[in-house]
């Protein structure tokens, strides 16, 4: 796999790079780290299919809306082409309360800061290899229902794991969206943040990657990180981040309901799904009976 990345890089015209590295964690994607002559090195990714020829530049695009109308620290983007994203090398996040506590003051910031009258984003982009979609939307809870859960149904490997009455029964859950969360206004949102997508910068704070950007609700990007695997240190993130922005008492109860469109995803993605099916089948249950 290492060799297809040196070749794709070659190919954009980065031909001082001498060799890549392998690197484990990412899940869609193959990666690695090229060495150049000079001995910096730098990040690469690519599919060994591209889904389509905008993949990374929306990522790019995304790691830019970050930075600069949020405040996220994000990696240098130093090349997009349609099979291959460059960038700056981040390092491993330290284990310390502090540096979740930092992402906390950083991620209530980005959310409170980028606050839009609609829910979407200038254009589609990518979880994954699957196409987000991002139509711009009035209502949050439409936009959510849609977009974000609904939009699932069709994949094949959805279409195996649930049967008609759980497809009815998320239909159903859609219906009732209003009722079951707030009507939170949009933010600016990571869209895909989960602790392997936390990184370090070179003097120790926190910066994010992987983007699948839109204008949606903050609690999207929360409960990711919530529901997902995370270590001990990561406890005070989820205090300091209530604190700032005023999270009412409520907001673990509905973490599970709003990750359900990543639980979604990761069952339409992979043969392994972690026990995401699960996990949807029992948020559901209650809505099978209509």
């Amino acid at each position: 796999m290492t060799a297809f990345l040196l070749r794709r890089l070659h190919a954009a015209g980065l031909d001082d790079v001498t060799a890549v590295e392998p690197v484990e964690g990412g899940l869609a994607a193959v990666a690695g780290i090229a060495v150049r002559r000079d001995g910096s090195r730098l990040f690469v990714k690519s599919f060994a299919e591209v889904p389509a020829q905008d993949v990374f530049a929306a990522e790019a695009e995304g790691l830019h809306a970050l930075r600069d109308r949020g405040g996220l620290v994000t990696p240098e983007v130093v090349a997009a082409t349609p099979d291959l994203l460059v960038l700056s090398v981040l390092r491993e996040r330290p284990a310390d309360e502090a540096f979740w506590e930092q992402l906390a003051h950083a991620l209530a910031r980005l959310h409170t800061s980028t606050v839009h009258d609609r829910f979407g984003w200038e254009r589609d982009n990518w979880l994954g290899r699957y196409r987000q979609v991002n139509t711009w939307t009035a209502d949050g809870h439409e936009f959510f229902a849609r977009n974000r859960l609904l939009r699932w149904l069709p994949e094949r490997r959805v279409r195996a794991a649930l049967d008609e009455r759980d497809r009815r029964a998320l239909e159903r859950l859609c219906e009732r969206l209003p009722d079951l969360l707030p009507a939170n206004p949009a933010c600016l949102t990571h869209g895909d943040l989960w602790a392997n997508n936390v990184l370090a910068t070179a003097d120790g704070g926190p910066a994010v990657i992987d983007p699948a950007v839109s204008y949606t609700w903050a609690e999207v990007d929360l409960a990711h990180l919530w529901c997902s695997p995370h270590p001990p240190e990561a406890k005070r993130f989820f205090a300091t981040y209530a604190e700032l922005t005023g999270l009412d008492d409520d907001w673990r109860a509905r973490m599970p309901l709003v990750q359900l469109r990543q639980s979604l995803a990761l069952i339409a993605m992979f043969d392994h799904d972690w026990g995401a099916a699960d996990q949807v089948r029992a948020i559901l249950r209650p809505f099978r009976a209509g």
